[in-house]
């Protein structure tokens, strides 16, 4: 009976797909098939459509199911289209949130040397945004302890004993405490939900209200709200050049850290660029109480890349224990650390973090909205580090 059930199935969505394509030939008889053409092409890139398509005409997979077999793969193999989406598809049917995690496109820069923008797509051209939301996982590029995940982009062989290694040393006193700066300032978000500005390039402005600066000063009004005295540094380094702009984020580190010394925790605030190897642009979101808010992830620098960062390992400890009370407060807000190669001006200060609020696909109310959770969830770690 299941076989038989199974065959009327498979007859059904045949011919399903056979009407459909039928719909589009009758169409074609009286469309322009160049604009046609043009839109089915179009319609075929779309992931989202795929996926739909996909899990709409695979069903349920039976109980302890883990590929496709039958029926199921000869429609999936049929279909270019259908096939691209198995992953994700799979991946839902399994109870995953999403596939992998795309790789992180912050520039990985070695002192000294100048870093090209991201080639991004012109926002007026973006067809469709995915939604993912980024979680560790265990093997491959991850180091794990628990719920705590280090994504290691080094290119060094590391264990999870990295995790163990390395000294919190952040005391916090009287004076200036915290300060924000951006490498990047000019970042900004899409204008999906109104929030429109001039863009300098795409997804770039440099109007603070529209950009990384204001999600710096949402952060900023958070910790002060919590007592600390904060300092944001509102320079765009990266205009009018992007060139050079590490370097310029440096002298303005230097110079805030050399004029109050008791400054223990520096945040040089970015957003993500992820786009999928079909032009896909993804937008990292988390759901916190009932609030769709942008994922952040910490960024942190090593001495793999060949210059000097003794102290990359207490950095390292700094920002783990950020996270393991953010992944215990929130359910993912926080995606993994990320340890790379560049020292991202960390060695000045062994309080000192890259922070990523989303992407270029998340919208600026989101980003504002994830920021003020880590930021109130960072203040409180602060204050339980400084008793």
């Amino acid at each position: 009976m299941e076989n038989r059930g199974t065959g009327r199935q498979a007859l059904r969505r045949g011919a399903a797909l056979g009407l459909a394509l039928a719909a589009v030939w009758g169409v074609s008889l009286t469309a322009d098939l160049d604009v046609l053409g043009a839109r089915l092409v179009r319609l075929g890139q779309d992931p989202a459509l795929a996926v739909s398509l996909a899990a709409s005409q695979l069903g349920e997979l039976p109980n302890g199911e883990a590929g496709l077999t039958g029926w199921r793969r000869l429609l999936l193999d049929s279909s270019p289209l259908l096939a691209a989406a198995e992953g994700p598809v799979l991946a839902r049917r399994g109870g995953q949130d999403s596939p992998a995690e795309p790789e992180p496109a912050s520039p990985d820069p070695v002192d000294g040397d100048d870093t090209e923008p991201p080639d991004l797509i012109p926002s007026d051209r973006v067809e469709g945004i995915v939604e993912m939301t980024g979680k560790g996982k265990e093997g491959s590029l991850y180091l794990s302890d628990g719920s705590l995940y280090v994504y290691n982009r080094t290119g060094l062989e590391l264990d999870a004993s990295l995790l163990e290694e390395g000294t919190v040393d952040v005391p916090l006193g009287e004076g200036p405490q915290i300060l924000i700066v951006h490498t990047h300032g000019s970042e900004a978000y899409s204008m999906t939900d109104g929030d429109l500005y001039q863009e300098s390039d795409p997804y770039r402005t440099t109007d603070c209200t529209h950009n990384v600066v204001r999600v710096g000063e949402e952060m900023a009004k958070v910790f002060r709200a919590h007592g600390f005295q904060v300092i944001h540094d509102t320079t765009l380094c990266d205009y009018p050049s992007y060139n050079g702009a590490y370097d310029r984020s440096y002298a303005v580190v230097q110079q805030w850290l050399e004029q109050y010394p008791s400054i223990k925790v520096v945040f040089d605030v970015h957003r993500d660029a992820l786009e999928g190897s079909g032009g896909e642009i993804y937008k990292m979101v988390s759901a916190e109480a009932g609030e769709k808010v942008a994922q952040v992830m910490m960024v942190m620098g090593s001495d793999a890349g060949g210059s000097p960062h003794p102290r990359w390992k207490d950095n390292l400890a700094f920002a783990l224990k950020l996270q393991e009370n953010l992944v215990r407060g929130y359910a993912s807000l926080a995606r993994p650390t990320v340890l790379r190669k560049g020292r991202y001006n960390q060695q000045l200060c062994p309080g000192s973090i890259l922070v990523e609020v989303g992407g270029h696909g998340n919208s600026l109310s989101e980003a504002i909205a994830g920021a003020r959770l880590w930021a109130d969830n960072v203040a409180r770690t602060l204050l339980e580090m400084r008793g």
